[in-house]
């Protein structure tokens, strides 16, 4: 097993408090920093590392951070996506709630890299454990100095703000978070401008995810070539794999990218659930493409993943066994999708409707075999057709779950009910035995 690098000492029940992550040489990272790198230094030790954002998109970390103008004669701002909402994920929380000075100084490294004197965490509305914990935190971090004015004598000041989410899964989507902090409904910005030109309030933003700022005091400490070294090259480091679905040990795992799919649901997971075979998997939350058991041996990394026909995406991986019906499973994930849209687009809002007619209609018995055309043909025309990426991973379960079970489609439609009438998952997506 890789070496446990964002959860090393995660299962410490004090790792939350301010003493005990100093004496895990927390807050070590930004004393190195404040002393002895320079912002437009640290945004190339990020860029060199190959860090890429851990929140869905992948894209490269530092260079994100190198496209905030310089002198654009506009505050600058960060937003921390701490919006976990995407089914099947659970890492960010975890990351929040048990390390969360980790995240933070994460947050403070970054600000100074990109010249940020104010950073707003943007934490989902649910997660009350996890906001009473980063607040701790920011309270701690201000009466020791690390954030403030004059930050460790440095000269740089920050402030944090922690802002509670408005419970909507669209608010994940970096515009309609910044949307959401200026008090409006988040409904995701046309682009360009992109944030890092216009964002929050019309200046300079970065939004980075939770589990990207954590990487960046290990990076700070140990050198860009130590975490260039990790996994990949073009998808170095370690990676928080939540694991989820019809195996015996659920849970986060951390491990290093390019790790195969089968080694985390069988050495980590344990295996399938009452030794079934496995069905399928999704591999980067609920808005990623279907694997069938014949991609067991992928990858876990960007590149790898994209090329089996899927995303990494979040690194969510729900894992079906052989009970599973696909069909059932597409008309709940769009079930899901249709409740958030946010409904700004006319593809998204009427498509994903559709879906859910279409697929119920399926699955009690009353489709027809023109049915699957229809979908299809609705799938493509939402996908890729919207002001944010909604649509697309909506799309995305209904298309690879015909594309790989139509046999299972066409049993539902001939046989005019559910063969698979023991579902996998009760309604509140626990495991059934």
């Amino acid at each position: 097993m890789a070496e446990r690098v964002l959860f090393k000492y995660i299962d410490d029940p004090k790792q939350h408090q301010m003493d005990t992550y100093i004496r895990h040489s927390g807050y070590s990272a930004l004393k190195k920093a404040l002393k002895e790198i320079k912002p437009a230094e640290l945004i190339e030790m990020v860029k060199k590392s190959g860090l890429r954002g851990r929140g869905g998109a992948g894209f490269p970390t530092g260079l994100k951070w190198s496209f905030v103008p310089k002198n654009s004669g506009k505050p600058k701002y960060l937003c921390v996506n701490a919006d976990e909402s995407e089914p099947g994920t659970f890492k960010d929380r975890q990351l929040m709630e048990a390390d969360p000075h980790q995240v933070l100084e994460g947050t403070i490294l970054a600000s100074y890299a990109i010249g940020c004197n104010h950073a707003y965490f943007y934490i989902r509305g649910e997660f009350v454990f996890g906001h009473q914990r980063m607040a701790q935190a920011v309270e701690e971090a201000y009466q020791k100095g690390f954030l403030g004015k004059n930050i460790l004598g440095s000269g740089y000041d920050l402030d944090v703000t922690i802002v509670r989410g408005g419970g909507a899964y669209i608010c994940g989507e970096e515009t309609g978070l910044i949307e959401s902090l200026e008090g409006k409904r988040a409904f995701p910005r046309v682009k360009p401008p992109f944030p890092a030109v216009s964002g929050l309030y019309n200046c300079p933003t970065v939004v980075n995810n939770v589990e990207t700022l954590a990487c960046v005091p290990h990076i700070v400490n140990r050198g860009a070539e130590w975490f260039a070294s990790l996994g990949p090259a073009k998808s170095p480091g370690t990676k928080v794999v939540c694991l989820s679905g019809h195996v015996n040990r659920p849970g986060n795992y951390e491990l290093e990218m390019g790790t195969p799919l089968r080694e985390l649901i069988y050495t980590h997971g344990g295996g399938i659930l009452g030794g079934r075979k496995l069905k399928a998997a999704i591999p980067g939350g609920s808005s990623v493409p279907i694997l069938t058991e014949k991609s067991i041996d992928v990858k876990l990394d960007f590149d790898s993943v994209a090329a089996a026909g899927s995303l990494l995406g979040c690194a969510a991986v729900i894992v079906m066994d052989e009970r599973t019906c696909m069909v059932w499973m597409a008309q709940r994930l769009s079930e899901f999708y249709e409740h958030e849209s946010c409904g700004k687009c006319t593809p998204c809002r009427e498509g994903t409707f559709w879906l859910v007619e279409i697929l119920s209609r399926i699955e009690e018995g009353k489709g027809t075999m023109k049915d699957l055309d229809l979908l299809l043909s609705i799938c493509d025309n939402i996908a890729f057709k919207t002001v944010c990426a909604l649509a697309d991973g909506a799309a995305a379960p209904v298309v690879s779950a015909i594309q790989h079970f139509k046999d299972e489609f066409v049993a539902h439609i001939e046989e005019k009910r559910c063969p698979w009438p023991h579902r996998a998952f009760d309604f509140d997506g626990f495991v059934q035995n």
